[in-house]
């Protein structure tokens, strides 16, 4: 009994137009509030990483803070504060510590 009239309910139309926009405005919103900002700090990150340099003092992601004294294809020799030299990734570096220090300071 209750299955047919289930069956016999009357169905809403035109209800597939507004299922759609509603999709489309969610999906224009987490692109713009998620997917976006994310891609573009990834690319800053990866222009920083490139335009390392010796001397330049970093923090990599593990919190070790240190200049660099040699730059290779895919890693840094960094050494830190005493004397001692460490290579890393080019991808585990963090940031400038120069920003880090300002940051801590104020």
């Amino acid at each position: 009994m209750l299955t047919s009239t289930l069956l016999m309910a009357p169905t809403e139309g035109g209800g597939g137009y507004s299922s759609f926009i509603l999709l489309g405005l969610l999906m224009v919103v987490f692109y713009f509030f998620f997917i976006r900002p994310q891609a573009k700090k990834a690319k800053d990150l990866r222009k920083y990483r490139e335009a390392l340099k010796k001397g330049d003092k970093i923090v990599t992601i593990g919190g070790l803070h240190g200049k660099i004294v040699e730059v290779q294809e895919t890693t840094f020799t960094v050494e830190v504060e005493d004397g001692s030299r460490m290579r890393f990734e080019k991808s585990a570096i963090a940031g400038d510590a120069s920003d880090q220090l300002a940051n801590q300071q104020k």
